[in-house]
């Protein structure tokens, strides 16, 4: 009876290393799997992180030149006002090249044109376009 004991005790030992071997293994692939989704986790939160100041730095930039669009918007329509009103007039710079054989009386480079309301809100709005396309290429561009 003794040797059955001794044998039933080595039986027990062994079962309960082979059990003990089992559930550290699982406990181990566990423990691996959890640093694996952790590590997955910061990850994803970097990535979050990272388009959310992007998307804030795009919205301050949004802010910005629509501010200096709005801002050139409203110049021009102050200015195409005082053309209509005739509190000013839009003069354009205009130099002639004469020809050397050319006789008669003429003007000095470099005269003053003054052009009609029409064409001076014409002027303008054209203007208030190239500011307009400017202030979105730099948007774009920046």
């Amino acid at each position: 009876w003794k040797v059955g004991l001794a044998a039933l005790s080595g039986w027990i030992i062994i079962i309960l290393s082979i059990t003990t071997w089992h559930y550290r293994d699982n406990y181990r692939h566990a423990l691996s799997k959890q640093q694996e989704v952790e590590k997955l986790a910061e990850s994803r939160l970097d990535t979050i992180n990272a388009i959310q100041r992007q998307q804030k730095e795009v919205a301050a930039l949004d802010a910005k030149y629509t501010q200096e669009l709005t801002d050139a918007r409203l110049e021009n329509d102050r200015l195409r006002a005082d053309v209509a009103a005739g509190r000013r007039q839009l003069r354009i710079k205009g130099t002639c090249s004469v020809s050397k054989t050319a006789t008669g009386a003429s003007m000095g480079n470099g005269s003053a044109i003054e052009v009609s309301r029409e064409a001076g809100s014409t002027v303008l709005d054209i203007r208030s376009g190239m500011i307009s396309d400017q202030r979105k290429l730099q948007f774009l561009q920046a």
